[in-house]
């Protein structure tokens, strides 16, 4: 089992209810990261839905309060399930103290009147760009192999918040399935820090990711991510996900703070 499956990893507690644990390795210095938790819950909802043909569709997450390291609880409703689209919420607490709300889209397989896609953009490729060491001030660095490729470098004084590069889990037998690529929609660093000149806070106040491709095996996964808003101390950022044979495999769009603070 990889380390990320272990991590995220949830047992039935009874009456829709699941456990997990929350491992420090996986925060950002702020507390864990929100991709993280993403993937637990995920876990929950898909182990609660119990059903392989209906896959993650799309995922919501809003973030009350980060939970510590330790047990945590999430709750799982599902709130209607039709022909071909069931759809679950999922509250993940901590000691009674709510942290997460989702809500989830799982679905069969359906015949669309038209297929279409953007094309992934130009990129080095993975293996000769430069692998990033990990970050001691960021845990959860250790767990993945970051190779930039895309945007400035971090508080650059960039033109555009543009960021991203290749990435993969570090010990490279974890699926590229829905919880692995709610994970990669957060993994990176935010893309407002290219334009900055000084560290700033970042935590994620919501995010939204739509699974676009059935799972595959472990691989490199190009990682975009932009913002063209900051206002009032909130900015959004748009997310894509890429394969490295050029297909789509997930989009993400998340509302996060741009505040002072980091390290």
């Amino acid at each position: 089992m990889s380390a990320f499956a272990q991590a995220t990893a949830v047992e039935p507690a009874g009456d829709g209810a699941w456990r997990a644990t929350c491992d420090g390795g996986w925060s950002t210095g702020l507390g864990p990261n929100g991709g993280y938790l993403a993937a637990i819950v995920l876990r929950a909802m898909t182990a609660q839905l119990g059903d392989p043909a209906r896959r993650a569709r799309s995922l919501t997450c809003h973030y009350l309060r980060p939970p510590a390291e330790g047990e945590v609880r999430v709750d799982v409703t599902t709130e209607r399930s039709g022909r071909s689209v069931s759809t679950l919420t999922a509250r993940l607490s901590q000691e009674g103290r709510l942290c997460v709300i989702a809500v989830g889209a799982f679905a069969i397989d359906l015949d669309g009147v038209l297929d279409y896609t953007s094309s992934p953009p130009a990129a080095a490729a993975p293996e000769t760009a430069p692998r990033l060491p990990p970050a001691p001030e960021v845990p959860m660095t250790q767990h993945f192999e970051m190779r930039p490729v895309l945007g400035a470098s971090l508080y650059a004084g960039a033109d555009e918040a543009l960021s991203g590069g290749w990435l993969r889990f570090d010990d490279d037998r974890a699926p590229l399935d829905a919880p692995a690529l709610a994970m990669f929609a957060d993994a990176w660093w935010p893309s407002p820090l290219p334009r900055l000149t000084r560290p700033a806070a970042l935590p994620t106040i919501d995010l939204t990711v739509h699974f676009r491709s059935p799972p595959r095996a472990d691989g490199p996964v190009l990682a975009v991510f932009r913002s063209s808003t900051s206002a009032g101390g909130f900015f959004e950022e748009d997310g894509e996900l890429w394969s490295d044979d050029g297909v789509l495999l997930a989009h993400s769009r998340q509302l996060a703070l741009l505040v002072e603070g980091g390290a």
